[in-house]
């Protein structure tokens, strides 16, 4: 990356900075018309990444059973979405069981 870019970057940067700073901070209830809790956001993760491996299960399943219209590569991407939702979902329990076991070993 040369010199030019890299303080080009640095203008859009500050300017970007600059703006938002002149912005009034915005107001929490006006952008969220419920609060959220964390177990509904992660009820809410839970049920996308569900719903991406039976979208994923049902196109596989057409694909075998010789469904026109569908192709080989939309079956795949399918398949690597839902795992890498998986993947991600898997990340996130296992975050959630290290934390909670590093709080339980808290001694007071």
């Amino acid at each position: 990356m040369n010199v030019q870019r890299m303080q080009d970057l640095v203008s859009q940067m500050r300017a970007l900075a600059a703006e938002a700073s002149a912005r009034p901070p915005a107001d929490p209830s006006a952008t969220a018309a419920a609060p959220s809790s964390f177990a509904g956001t992660l009820q809410a993760a839970l049920n996308g990444v569900n719903q991406q491996m039976s979208h994923a299960d049902t196109l596989q399943q057409a694909f075998a059973s010789g469904q026109p219209g569908l192709s080989l590569s939309d079956v795949m991407l399918a398949g690597q979405k839902a795992s890498l939702s998986f993947q991600a979902a898997l990340q996130v329990r296992n975050k959630l069981v290290s934390a909670y076991q590093d709080i339980m070993n808290i001694q007071a």
